[in-house]
């Protein structure tokens, strides 16, 4: 019995092959950052210094990872990158929900004119210093709140969000919910949000990573080093080349500390970079479907 399975065309196999040297190249250009750090983070200061590190870790040792657990300001400023993210997130997702929810429903009234105040506000802003100088006069310069609240809200994701419930729980369903009297919170509450796992997922990673990642605020209005995030503590490492003076046991000694602080910089990366490489592959699987949300029709 014959095939039906119709055969590549040269044309077909030429395309194919240069499009996947091209993706392989871009992953290897991608990866390989990844590797090296992975890689120095593992290997003697010494050999980081001198340029011996390639692709596999050198004089294997563990010298960087056990001198960011003697830094004082690694632990609690990862622990404030915990509450931050957690803390920021759910007050982002609730509020995005909050947002969403209404918006998406027909009979709201005057639904247009507030979807075009939050569109207008991702186009125009006050810029950096009269939010600055709104944060000041709120009282949260040098809090937490500082880092909570300016960005409770991203409007990019609340209109993905409402799209989602716009196009998958339909108005007949609350008119069905609402004849056993269930009201908007109830049903938003029982029903809304079992079914929109998927879009609370993208959420969660989208404003866990945004959260996770950010030191700009906390540079700008945080003078108290106690509630650094752990970003701003890597960054005083990278840039400013800064190194805890008790992870030295001979301050003399000026070719260790420029070793140790070379280390230390891939160390910390993993050990910031951790958590959100174990958390992405669990929803992932999401991305595609919160991503084209809205781009198909019909």
């Amino acid at each position: 019995m014959k095939s039906n399975k119709v055969g590549l065309t040269n044309a077909d196999k030429l395309f194919f092959f240069f499009n996947d040297l091209i993706l392989l190249l871009a992953l290897l250009v991608v990866l390989y950052p990844i590797v090296y750090i992975f890689s120095a983070s593992f290997s003697d200061r010494l050999a980081v210094v001198s340029g011996k590190v390639f692709l596999w870790p050198v004089d294997f040792s563990f010298e960087g990872y056990t001198a960011i657990f003697k830094d004082a300001r690694i632990i609690p400023a990862y622990g404030n990158t915990v509450f931050y993210t957690v803390v920021g997130t759910t007050i982002n997702v609730v509020l995005t929900i909050m947002a969403a929810y209404p918006l998406s429903r027909k009979t709201m009234v005057g639904r247009n004119l507030i979807m075009y105040l939050f569109a207008f506000t991702m186009i125009f802003h006050g810029g950096l210093i009269p939010n600055y100088l709104l944060i000041k006069s709120l009282g949260m310069i040098d809090t937490r709140w500082a880092l909570l609240l300016p960005g409770a809200l991203a409007v990019w994701n609340m209109i993905i969000a409402r799209t989602f419930f716009q196009t998958t729980i339909s108005h007949e369903l609350f008119e069905a919910a609402s004849m056993d009297g269930c009201s908007h919170i109830r049903f938003l509450w029982s029903i809304v949000l079992p079914l929109s796992k998927a879009i609370i997922a993208v959420m969660v990673l989208f404003y866990g990573v945004s959260h996770w990642n950010a030191y700009f605020n906390a540079f700008i209005y945080l003078k108290n080093k106690d509630l650094f995030p752990l970003q701003l503590v890597l960054r005083d490492i990278l840039i400013q080349n800064e190194v805890d003076p008790s992870t030295i046991t001979d301050p003399e000694s000026m070719t260790k500390k420029q070793g140790l602080a070379d280390l230390l910089k891939y160390s910390i990366i993993i050990v910031a970079s951790l958590p959100v490489w174990i958390v992405y592959p669990f929803v992932q699987k999401h991305f595609v479907k919160g991503v084209m949300i809205g781009s198909i029709k019909g």
